[in-house]
């Protein structure tokens, strides 16, 4: 009977939801991952949702898209369910409808609104550091079930490993059929992330704890001086230095605002009691970044040709062939690209791939 009750409320608010999404009155937010619909809720909808009645909430909808990320816990709200203990501030699921999700709506702005060039300044670097201090502590007990081959708790290297493998198993080689003559024309080769994985090894080995990986200015949002992390979809459990490196790469940050970041972080995980997240930081953290540099150049090439509409003028190919540069750019040293073309052989490339594709 409680099923039959669970079933029936969730296909009464999956009802509501759509009937808002469909009138079009609110904001929509596209990511790589999924698509936004933020909303306000009716006096029935708040009432199904538990929610205060005419606020507003998000409404997440999965976008099919090329796999380039592990999602080792398909489901978010569970996830979340977990969070939302810990990290008030996050925005908790109301309801998981399966292929959608509705989500409380936290207001303020996010830092991408402000451009992602922009200095973020030492009071927003100590609230991220105290941030993932917060994360690190969230009991490893409550976490989901993690996949039946995820490494031992520890075994760092074992960690990266993983990374690598899922980078070449699951997103370059899978993808070459349809993107390899594109890979190859911008000089990423069949074996790139064997080339990586030769020159790059952990020294040290750091308890796993929460890891978010997605820690960038389009995933903040700022209300006075409090920030709050939002959209856990690819949240994993793994090597602190993991999430580190990918937020110091994704935020944008300069040499400086890097190594300032990197202090923050050791400071406060040791204030916290926490040292032992630290073994090995100036060691390993440079394998990190050097992982992250190496395993976006395959979304990057792909999003960048997807992303061309059928009609594309010469400004989206050149758009393209900038972001396909910055990315191969970055990713030279740690795959050893030795053939990396330069911005006209780029634009030729996608408009070759392009035209096949057409």
């Amino acid at each position: 009977m409680h099923r039959l009750h669970h079933r029936a409320r969730t296909a009464l608010v999956q009802q509501l939801v759509e009937s808002r999404r469909l009138r079009g009155r609110g904001e929509v937010v596209r990511g790589h991952h999924n698509i936004n619909y933020v909303r306000r809720s009716g006096l029935v909808l708040a009432l199904l949702l538990g929610a205060v009645p005419f606020t507003r909430f998000k409404y997440r909808v999965p976008l099919p898209a090329v796999e380039v990320v592990p999602r080792i816990w398909p489901r978010e709200a569970e996830v979340l369910g977990v969070v939302c203990r810990y990290l008030r501030e996050v925005p908790r699921c109301l309801a998981d409808l399966g292929e959608g999700s509705v989500h409380r709506y936290r207001t303020g702005r996010t830092l991408g609104d402000s451009g992602v060039t922009a200095t973020v300044g030492e009071e927003l670097m100590r609230s991220f550091a105290s941030f993932f201090v917060r994360t690190a502590r969230v009991p490893v007990a409550e976490l989901p079930a993690r996949p039946d081959d995820w490494p031992r708790d520890g075994d760092s290297q074992g960690f990266l490993d993983w990374l690598v493998r899922f980078t070449q198993e699951r997103v370059h080689l899978p993808n070459r059929d349809r993107f390899g003559a594109l890979f190859d024309a911008v000089g990423v080769p069949e074996d790139a992330m064997a080339r990586f994985a030769v020159r790059h090894r952990c020294r040290a080995s750091r308890p796993f704890r929460l890891l978010h990986t997605d820690v960038h200015r389009a995933n903040v949002v700022v209300r006075g001086r409090r920030l709050a992390v939002i959209d856990w979809e690819l949240a994993i459990f793994g090597d602190p230095l993991h999430d580190l490196a990918t937020h110091l790469v994704r935020m944008g940050y300069g040499k400086e605002e890097q190594e300032r970041m990197t202090e923050l972080w050791a400071g406060a995980m040791t204030e916290a009691g926490l040292t032992e997240l630290t073994a090995g930081l100036h060691e390993d953290l440079p394998v990190f970044i050097a992982f992250e540099h190496a395993q976006s150049v395959f979304p990057d090439v792909m999003r960048a040709a997807l992303d061309l509409p059928e009609g594309a003028d010469t400004g989206r190919f050149d758009a393209a062939a900038d972001r396909i540069e910055r990315a191969t750019r970055r990713a030279r040293e740690p795959l050893r690209l030795v053939d990396v073309p330069g911005r006209d052989r780029i634009v030729e490339a996608l408009r070759e791939w392009h035209g096949t594709r057409a």
